[in-house]
């Protein structure tokens, strides 16, 4: 959506006068095609939040799996000659994390850069990280959860008490080789990966008015989950349907938070593109097992399919979570910026 003039307005709008924004993972399309295209698209709307920002205020980047690339050559180095401390919740990696780190840097001057992975504490009690560790725990059968499967019975299985390394032992060799895929292939000659996720979402288990291929695929799904089952790669079930969707992000980021040892209040991720919770939301659901609650901060992408309640639609892009230092200490603030926009200046093409 920032690609969208109207979009791009009222964020900024927003970010004037705020002590520092947090760029919660995904900022930069690292899966599209090369790298160099992502960048040339992304530096026009990071030079205009850091003027926005202005000297003396920061925005900190937490790099997520579509951009896990940024901090790759940091994570690499790290166990280069010697073995490394484990992997904290909450590393800063510099600016120098990798040249396009050091490009962002620049970019977003007079704006100060803060690179944290693979989260970040914004008070004592708030944490934010990207949530693509919940793949590991997650039972829709998406790319990257099988993906994790795989890995997974090679590195062995998260522990119940486990580190930011045990995550990435499996992640991050998928992740270096989508990005490798991507830095070879042409531009527009990939599929955006939204745009590939939508047509599965349609397909198995959109919007009722499937064509006979999509049911036969519906049909017989089940039986290559439970092939995947039985080799070990999940647990997955054959069911994608937007309830689904979301408790299942919702209980693997829970997962993820609890294995990790997350002692916060509030939980703060994205990844699933689901924001909430919202008033109509069960808030048991959102609830960790310690009594912490977790807020999805949701995606700015504007994926039709997803789409189908219009700007009641918990996918509608451009929300933004707030968190203020207080005193008094409030709960983090979910809010929409987009819903007053008319869809159709979201969908037309980026110009300006």
């Amino acid at each position: 959506m920032l690609r969208r003039r109207v979009a791009r307005e009222k964020l900024l709008e927003r970010v004037e006068g705020a002590d520092r924004l947090v760029l919660l993972g995904d900022t930069v399309e690292l899966r599209q095609g090369p790298a160099r295209e992502a960048m040339a698209i992304a530096q026009p709307v990071l030079e205009e939040l850091g003027a926005a920002l202005g000297r003396d205020h920061e925005v900190v980047l937490v790099p997520g799996n579509h951009d896990h690339a940024l901090v790759a050559p940091w994570l690499g180095a790290r166990g280069a000659h010697v073995e490394p401390p484990p992997l904290g919740l909450e590393e800063h990696p510099g600016r120098d994390a990798s040249a396009a780190t050091e490009a962002i840097a620049q970019w977003l001057a007079p704006a100060t850069l803060t690179v944290a992975y693979p989260g970040i504490w914004l008070r004592d009690d708030v944490y934010a990280t990207h949530g693509h560790y919940l793949d590991r725990h997650t039972t829709v059968p998406t790319f990257e959860r099988l993906g994790a499967g795989i890995m997974g019975r090679l590195v062995g299985a998260v522990p119940e008490e486990a580190r930011p390394d045990d995550y990435e032992a499996a992640l991050a060799p998928l992740y270096a080789w989508m990005h490798a895929m991507a830095e070879r292939s042409g531009s527009g000659k990939r599929r955006p990966p939204s745009g590939a996720s939508a047509e599965a979402w349609r397909v198995l288990g959109g919007d009722g008015h499937r064509p006979l291929r999509g049911r036969l695929l519906a049909g017989i799904l089940p039986l290559g989950i439970s092939g995947v089952n039985r080799l070990g790669l999940g647990p997955v079930r054959a069911d994608f349907s937007a309830e689904e969707l979301r408790r299942a992000g919702v209980l693997a980021m829970g997962e993820a938070a609890g294995r990790l040892g997350i002692d916060a209040n509030h939980v703060l991720y994205g990844h699933t593109h689901r924001a909430g919770p919202f008033a109509n939301d069960d808030s048991l659901e959102w609830t960790l097992p310690g009594g912490g609650r977790l807020t999805n901060t949701g995606c700015w992408i504007y994926e039709e399919m997803f789409l189908q309640r219009g700007r009641s639609s918990p996918y509608w892009p451009g929300c933004i979570v707030e968190v203020r230092d207080g005193p008094p200490r409030s709960p983090p603030i979910l809010s929409r910026l987009l819903t007053e926009v008319d869809p159709d200046a979201l969908k037309a093409p980026g110009r300006g």
